[in-house]
């Protein structure tokens, strides 16, 4: 767990084959103002002999949030989806506000949903399982390859690092979650969310299309979107001095200010 700072909770929830450590940059720019929290999700970091499983993230949110109140909650790509898991096993009573970053609820595309994984339909997904399963090392260049507008990365946090971070997980432990996410269909937490959702994502995404924040927006009582049109998969990295940003002025103003 990381924790810094006081005031309004903001509570991150990181990516698959990710950590707490992807926020450090956030909360350097936030925790003068927040109380920022970043658990390590089951399966990950220091969580790594937790369950695999998006419902065992969720309860893992849950027992953070227990202790906590008007917590705005801000999931990055898996993240978001833990975000969803919690709302459908636990509600929403500890929230002030749900920030969903380049994530679709539904990761393959089929009829009538074309807001998954882009040029992902099942047979797509199937290939890129077994690409996972054969050869986790290619697999861990390829996510490494795809989190940012460009190839290279970003200043900070290049392609390299990435790498090194995917190819720290245990692998089954991964492939395990990858498979849990592809299976997961959370579109109908969406309109159920009953606090202000902003819902980011990169205008220069590899990852997801933007019609799935357009969705998300769309689809919550009290939705937006927020493109961040110089980043792809990953805006707190990419851009993270307009990220943080318009994270604060969610948290500290604005939609929030009139969550129940």
């Amino acid at each position: 767990m990381r924790e810094a700072g006081s005031g309004r909770p903001l509570v991150f929830l990181h990516g698959w084959t990710m950590d707490a450590s992807i926020f450090e940059g956030q909360f350097g720019r936030l925790s003068d103002r927040f109380h920022c929290l970043a658990p390590d999700l089951p399966g990950h970091g220091t969580a790594r002999d937790g369950a695999p499983t998006l419902e065992a993230a969720a309860d893992a949110v849950d027992a953070l949030l227990r202790e906590l109140s008007e917590v705005v909650l801000i999931g990055w790509s898996m993240g978001a989806s833990v975000a969803w898991s919690y709302v459908r096993r636990h509600g929403a009573e500890a929230l002030a506000g749900l920030v969903t970053v380049d994530m679709s609820p539904r990761l393959l595309n089929g009829p009538g949903w074309p807001h998954g994984l882009l040029g992902q339909e099942r047979a797509g997904a199937r290939a890129m399982a077994a690409r996972f399963d054969a050869d986790w090392e290619g697999g861990a260049q390829a996510i490494a390859s795809t989190m940012f507008a460009t190839r290279d990365g970003v200043p900070g946090y290049g392609r390299d690092r990435a790498m090194r971070q995917v190819t720290s997980n245990e692998p089954e432990t991964m492939r395990r979650i990858w498979r849990a996410l592809v299976a997961a269909d959370l579109r109908d937490v969406v309109p159920r969310v009953p606090v202000p959702v902003l819902a980011c994502h990169g205008a220069r995404s590899r990852v997801y299309p933007a019609s799935a924040a357009e969705w998300i927006a769309g689809a919550s009582p009290q939705g937006r979107r927020l493109a961040f049109e110089m980043s792809g998969h990953s805006p707190h990295l990419e851009e993270p001095d307009a990220f943080a940003e318009a994270i604060a002025k969610f948290a500290g103003q604005g939609a929030c200010e009139h969550a129940p």
